[in-house]
């Protein structure tokens, strides 16, 4: 029993979602508009304010897209009503972020600064206070192009354990390890 797949999707209002022959679901809202093709087996029936992913049969297939669709139209729906962002602190003497257009540009310890370019449909935005850690903040509709993107810039200097150098998301929780002892 899938309990991810049976559950409801309730549409807010400003958000339309259509679905067309060939199981294309499209979700369009106030801040853009989505595209996802579903598997000719799940059938997708939008009752009023609330939509229903159905299943054909008990197959370990089915059981499996019935909750993959149903999880991938919900970030589509939450995406275009009202958006996700993802926060990452870089920590480090000497450790820079800043952006031009949709442009990064790092300086983390290299020889050499490090460009890395966004896509359009995100919105790019770095912040460096005096006293705090710099912080480039990423937000858009896409939830997986926004999770892929934080990740390939966390994967450019990835946290290490002894001094907690790195980048890293914002509240997250890194373990420290205890570094070498002192011979007594």
């Amino acid at each position: 029993m899938s309990r991810i797949g049976n559950k409801l999707i309730t549409i807010p209002a400003g958000v339309t979602i259509s679905v067309s022959d060939d199981n294309l679901v499209s979700v369009k809202g106030p801040k853009g508009t989505l595209t996802q093709s579903v598997d000719s087996d799940i059938a997708i029936e939008i009752e009023g304010s609330e939509l229903k992913v159905k299943r054909p049969s008990e197959q370990k297939r089915h059981k499996a897209l019935h909750g993959l669709y149903r999880s991938l139209i919900n970030n589509m729906v939450i995406g275009v009503a009202t958006g996700y962002k993802k926060e990452m602190e870089i920590i480090g003497v000497g450790y820079k972020a800043s952006a031009v257009g949709n442009v990064l540009e790092l300086q983390l310890g290299y020889s050499h600064n490090i460009f890395m370019s966004i896509p359009e449909e995100l919105k790019l935005t770095t912040t460096s206070e005096k006293g705090q850690n710099p912080k480039v903040i990423l937000e858009g509709i896409d939830k997986e192009l926004i999770g892929s993107v934080a990740a390939k810039i966390k994967s450019l200097r990835k946290v290490e354990p002894y001094k907690g150098k790195g980048i890293r998301f914002v509240g997250e929780i890194v373990r420290r390890k205890a570094g070498k002892s002192a011979k007594k």
